[in-house]
């Protein structure tokens, strides 16, 4: 449920701001007194340390440089910004932004996919249920040290995580609710009176991942969704502005992936079907799992998946320490990584030839999920700006295990229990924070 502002309720007396009646003054004169008295009461040095962090979908980390994007061009004037924010493995959105949450890697938190297999639980489809993180989330922590949290449409956040919920959330995820929406409930969750506010704020945006997965991460409708998200941003700075918010309010602005472009498609299932060769496949556009009880059947997917051109396959025990990816229950028996420009899809002769024709004439699509160590373009954005953050700083990249871990210290707390991240001073105010390089983001 959204918690909705108090109102007064019963008669109201007509008086002057100095106190003396006076009948016939209207309402809102009253009103206006009664705020400006609350205002005194809590003034902006008076608020506990705040973080806000909004998760802008699929944007990368080159993106947000463009003129035409004050919003963005405020805050790398402002505050600070890594040259990257380097997601794990795989770089997508669900398994992303629980890292971003909890500072744990793939491996620890177990979502390891947008959809997966578990072999005991069954399948996960993009699903919001926190009893799949195995992890303990910011919010969770956040709450359970004594900081109350709140989550607009956060992967994870619609259910409690082991009997602890965020004091306030916006449930269930629609993707038709506007960011306009989001920035005006964030604005209403800082407006509560401060025994009741929220100090953590986590909130997913649009960013520009349907955009990019459909013309490409560098055409003109990724421009558009920028300029649109621009705008909300801009709304959601005027009201920290206008609230007086910055000396206790740090605002990140983070994505979980970048995007590259992908031309080529690559249907695993179909490899296998065509070879006479059964297993139970799921996949992403940079990952496939086969699962199968026989040895003999493991042998052959692993065969014929490193025949398919841009594909590399891996036993599920042989797969590469760095990426953090083997998990017992759903990491499958045989793994199969794609290499960009190809994805992975259903693919029929029509649809390779049509996605070959397009690429000729310039049409391009979007991809992300491949391992970002060899994939810069997977590199996605960590901007901040508010308490603790001085103006004007390119950090070096970060990692997404950095966020909660650095949020934890703005707030003054200890990060979730499973953090592997680092504390990145530039983005905590750290004591070495205004040492860094003071250079224009290019």
């Amino acid at each position: 449920m959204i918690p909705r502002r108090p109102t007064e309720r019963g008669r109201l007396n007509f008086f002057r701001c100095d106190g003396k009646r006076r009948v016939g003054v209207p309402v809102l004169l009253a009103l206006f007194c009664g705020l400006g008295a609350h205002a005194a009461l809590a003034s902006p040095k008076d608020v506990a340390p705040t973080v806000i962090i909004i998760s802008m979908d699929g944007v990368r980390h080159d993106a947000v440089g463009e003129e035409g994007l004050p919003g963005f061009a405020r805050i790398l004037a402002e505050g600070a910004r890594a040259r990257a924010l380097v997601p794990v493995f795989p770089s997508s959105t669900f398994p992303n932004h629980v890292s971003l949450a909890t500072g744990a890697p793939t491996d620890r938190h177990g979502i390891v996919g947008n959809r997966f297999r578990d072999r005991e639980r069954g399948s996960f489809d993009y699903d919001n249920d926190a009893s799949w993180i195995q992890a303990e989330p910011l919010w969770v922590a956040a709450e359970r040290q004594g900081r109350r949290a709140a989550t607009f449409y956060w992967v994870g956040s619609e259910t409690a995580w082991r009997g602890v919920s965020p004091t306030y959330r916006r449930a269930p995820f629609s993707s038709d609710t506007p960011e306009g929406e989001k920035v005006r409930q964030i604005l209403a969750w800082l407006d509560l009176p401060p025994e009741r506010r929220p100090q953590l704020v986590m909130s997913w945006w649009h960013g520009s991942d349907h955009a990019a997965h459909r013309h490409g991460p560098e055409s003109g409708p990724v421009r558009a969704a920028l300029a649109g998200q621009d705008e909300a941003l801009r709304g959601l700075l005027r009201g920290l502005d206008e609230r007086a918010a910055w000396h206790s309010t740090t605002l990140y602005v983070v994505s979980d992936h970048g995007m590259t472009t992908a031309t080529e498609l690559v249907d695993p299932v179909a490899a296998l079907s065509s070879a006479g060769v059964y297993a139970e496949v799921t996949y992403g556009m940079a990952v496939a799992h086969a699962f199968s009880e026989h040895e003999q059947v493991r042998a052959r997917v692993l065969r014929i998946w490193n025949d398919l051109p841009g594909v590399v396959a891996y036993r599920q025990r042989e797969l590469p320490a760095a990426l953090r990816f083997t998990h017992p229950s759903r990491t499958g028996d045989v793994v199969a990584l794609v290499s960009p420009p190809a994805r992975f899809a259903p693919q029929s002769a029509w649809r390779r030839g049509a996605a070959r024709v397009l690429s000729w004439f310039g049409s391009t699509v979007g991809a992300h999920g491949y391992d970002p160590a060899q994939v810069p373009d997977m590199g996605g954005i960590w901007l901040a700006m508010g308490r603790g953050i001085a103006p004007a700083q390119l950090a070096p990249a970060a990692s997404v295990l950095d966020v909660a871990a650095s949020a934890a210290r703005l707030l003054g707390i200890e990060p979730p229990r499973h953090s592997e991240g680092r504390v990145r001073d530039a983005f905590a105010g750290g004591a070495d924070a205004t040492l860094l390089r003071t250079e224009e983001p290019r």
